[in-house]
């Protein structure tokens, strides 16, 4: 079971570590080699979230949201969500430096 708290912080998509469907999204502090268009969002206490993706000419953009954590029987599910966009996702592993999600559809 997770702890909200745990989530709480920023976090980048490394996408070349993702592996048979599971997704690796590191803490923002973290040396991730250099990459054109990186996902990232910030998940802040209080549920408010700021997700940013990579914008047509380099410069990324920035939309604000909310996000949750549910628990399930088959495990923890993190949702972000922006008025035109959600992700879910079911929570492999987290820590300090990673969170490990594989996507996965609302049930």
């Amino acid at each position: 079971m997770i702890n909200a708290a745990q989530l709480v912080g920023a976090w980048t998509h490394s996408h070349e570590e993702d592996r048979e469907g599971l997704e690796m999204w590191r803490a923002a502090d973290y040396p991730l080699p250099p990459a054109r268009g990186r996902t990232s969002f910030t998940l802040f206490p209080g549920h408010r979230a700021a997700v940013g993706t990579p914008g047509a000419d380099d410069r990324g953009t920035t939309n604000d949201g909310t996000w949750s954590l549910t628990q399930r029987p088959d495990g923890d599910v993190l949702t972000v969500a922006l008025p035109q966009w959600q992700a879910t996702y079911l929570i492999v592993a987290a820590d300090r430096e990673r969170l490990e999600l594989r996507p996965s559809l609302p049930s």
